[in-house]
């Protein structure tokens, strides 16, 4: 489930290279949507616009009138393809998601359009990127979360998730960034069952750095 096509938006909102960009406005404001993929006459993608771009196209608010716009003509003339961003990158509905993430990032977007077989099926977000990331951590469910700091070389993960088990905790989900030397290593439980989470800190702490834990909403700094 780490794949554009199981988290990426259907049925997407587009515009065409002729569409007026009083009535993206419009859409915009009505659906609360942050982006447009522009298609030209054949359907291919021919650009894409953001909230921002449109922003940028309209009048100031305090000049009255049809404002004359940066193309030269009149607002109400102004068309999707005067504004869209030309070839904007894209992805496949195969690509992985972590690799959308830098790409957003990297290049500073809000979204993505994926194309398959020459044809939009779809758009991916930082939205349902975020969205991946709360089902893949597990933050909408209940449970703790322990935060550690480990030397991969003295306590391998491995060795630390066996540990867990073996105090008959169960595992949802595990994070891992790297630091240096060192990994920050996130474990989220299912629950704890009956046990305390000051004991079950307590007793990883004796082999290993335990940086915070999160339980209940509530977070514990134990450096």
């Amino acid at each position: 489930m780490m794949l554009v096509r199981d988290w990426m938006t259907v049925n997407v909102l587009s515009l065409g290279v002729n569409s007026s960009i009083m009535d993206a406005a419009e859409i915009l404001h009505e659906k609360n949507i942050r982006q447009f993929p522009v298609l030209d006459s054949r359907g291919r993608l021919a650009g894409i616009i953001s909230d921002r771009d449109i922003r940028d196209a309209m009048p100031s608010k305090f000049i009255p009138g049809d404002a004359v716009t940066h193309t030269g003509g009149g607002l109400y003339t102004l068309t999707a393809g005067d504004i869209m961003t030309l070839d904007p990158y894209t992805v496949s509905p195969d690509t992985a998601i972590d690799e959308v993430a830098d790409l957003l990032v990297r290049h500073k977007i809000g979204g993505l359009p994926v194309i398959e077989d020459g044809k939009l099926v779809g758009i991916i977000t930082q939205i349902d990127v975020l969205r991946f990331l709360c089902s893949v951590s597990g933050s909408t469910q209940p449970g703790a979360q322990l935060a550690f700091r480990l030397n991969p070389e003295t306590f391998p993960l491995s060795e630390l998730l066996c540990d867990i088990k073996e105090m008959g905790l169960s595992i949802s989900s595990v994070f891992v960034a790297s630091d240096g030397d060192h990994r920050n290593t996130y474990v989220r439980l299912t629950g704890i069952g009956e046990k305390s989470m000051e004991t079950i800190v307590d007793q990883l702490q004796l082999k290993y750095t335990i940086l915070f834990y999160v339980n209940e909403g509530i977070t514990v700094d134990v450096r």
